[in-house]
């Protein structure tokens, strides 16, 4: 591995290698006989537009994608990359599912250090949780204290959803014209007293609401009831934690979200699929025409039960990491299209709510550490199933960038945002997860081997240094570029 690459994995070697530039210079797309000069042109072998990898140049001025040529076109840059034979150059991922926790409790995670760490990983943009934080971000107020705290300290682009929770629909509309992307709700106790969960009733009132003006619902889907009848056994078990959240929850509670979104004709998100279980009534809704989107994660594409110590609570998560045959059929509804979207789901704590000294499941926080691993993890695993790399990158970046309405993101096109990284599919890192740049030193990944390094990422055309923080508070397309 290059000891210049700062992907946490492998110490820098220095930062001063990484230089912001300034545009100033018209968005132009450039012809074989243009003589622009753009800000910075990139060239190489493998650059991934939405109609593949190609061989091409890319110009870039005032922080856009000004123009994409076949390579060759010679294109004029007052910096230029040139990338190596085993480079590919990629859209910046979109991760719309990240709890960064500040204000109230950033020794979880802050908005400096998961920044970092996304932009470590070639994420460029991430859609901050609404719970977690203290306050949750419920009403006006309560968003104007996250952007407070997110103010001058971001690596990468934030955006913030809104929270759906009982007593607050009169706040829903208010919250959108403020710019949140969409509103999340539980369906079962979030882990956070302050953020209690909707009942299916108040659920499809508030989804009806927010339809009203043209937004989106995101829903921790896990039955209450399930899961209250099935008696949990604590202790280092793992296979006792999975019995205690069965698929049946999550099936029961992904079918009473698509009646509501069926009677209201309104958007709903599915998050962090764990149970393939549910993937016939999620396309069996969309083949109905109903407006449902379904989301999983990397750790329930790359690992599994049997695999999982008993006592090792790095891997608790809810829904939790299932079966091996459960994760294949996850992999197939990716391929057939039934599945939308991967993002990380990165919900960290402090080792100490991981409860590492005792390893009870039932006492143990809840979530998984990955922010920065998303795109070596998902490839690993898709190579050996033949697929290709840009397959992987749309659901890691176009795909959650659409289902947001961040049209400027998540793909090397001319008018696109200029964020994007290098990435060197071929590379093999070993994790090492006080390496990583996330706050507290715990993942599941630690010691795993994997194959893909972000050497280098980009945010606006200028690469991120892990110094400076040039990362923009991004609004709901409908205030899209305007700074928060």
């Amino acid at each position: 591995m290059r000891g210049s690459c700062w992907n946490g994995l492998v110490q820098p070697l220095e930062w001063n290698w990484l230089r912001p530039w300034k545009r100033r210079f018209p968005l132009s797309k450039a012809t074989p006989s243009d003589t622009n000069t753009f800000d910075l042109v990139i060239r190489g072998a493998r650059v991934l537009t939405p109609a593949g990898s190609a061989a091409h140049e890319v110009g870039i001025n005032a922080g856009v994608i000004a123009a994409v040529e076949p390579l060759g076109t010679g294109l004029a840059g007052r910096e230029t990359i040139e990338l190596g034979p085993e480079e590919t150059l990629l859209p910046g991922l979109v991760d719309s599912h990240v709890h960064i926790n500040e204000p109230g409790r950033t020794d979880w995670e802050g908005f400096a250090s998961a920044t970092r760490a996304a932009a470590a990983g070639g994420v460029t943009t991430v859609v901050d949780m609404p719970l977690n934080s203290i306050p949750p971000t419920t009403t006006v107020p309560h968003l104007e204290l996250k952007r407070e705290a997110a103010a001058g300290q971001t690596f990468v682009n934030v955006g913030f959803w809104g929270g759906a929770i009982p007593g607050n629909t009169a706040d829903l509309r208010p919250l959108h014209e403020e710019g949140v992307f969409g509103f999340k709700c539980f369906l079962i106790h979030s882990g956070v007293d302050e953020f209690p969960h909707l009942e299916s009733e108040e659920m499809e009132r508030d989804l009806a609401e927010i339809g009203s003006f043209g937004s989106l619902l995101i829903v921790h889907a896990e039955d209450s009831r399930t899961i209250e009848e099935i008696t949990a056994v604590p202790g280092r078990h793992y296979s006792d934690f999975l019995a205690s959240r069965p698929r049946a929850a999550e099936n029961a509670a992904i079918a009473r979200v698509i009646d509501a979104a069926r009677r209201t004709g309104a958007r709903a998100h599915i998050l962090h699929l764990s149970s393939a279980e549910g993937l016939p009534l999620i396309a069996a809704a969309k083949a109905e025409g109903l407006r449902i989107t379904v989301e999983t994660c990397p750790h329930y594409l790359t690992l599994q039960a049997e695999d999982i110590p008993d006592g090792a609570t790095a891997y608790k998560c809810c829904p939790p990491i299932r079966e091996a045959g459960n994760r294949e059929l996850l992999w197939q509804g990716l391929e057939d299209g039934t599945i939308d979207c991967i993002v990380s789901d990165h919900s960290p704590s402090t080792l100490d709510l991981k409860d590492l000294a005792n390893g009870d499941f039932a006492v143990a926080w809840g979530g998984v550490s990955s922010l920065q691993l998303g795109l070596p993890l998902i490839w690993t695993e898709a190579r050996k199933r033949g697929i290709p790399l840009e397959k992987v990158v749309g659901w890691m970046s176009s795909a959650p960038a659409d289902l947001v309405g961040l049209s400027g993101k998540g793909r090397l096109a001319v008018g696109a945002d200029a964020d994007f990284s290098i990435f060197a599919a071929d590379e093999a890192q070993v994790v090492d997860a006080t390496q990583l740049l996330h706050k507290n030193a715990i993942t599941p990944y630690d010691g795993a081997s994997l194959t893909g390094v972000v050497r280098r990422t980009f945010l606006a055309g200028a690469e991120i240094d892990g110094v400076t923080p040039t990362g923009r508070l991004l609004r709901h397309a409908v205030h899209e570029g305007s700074r928060a």
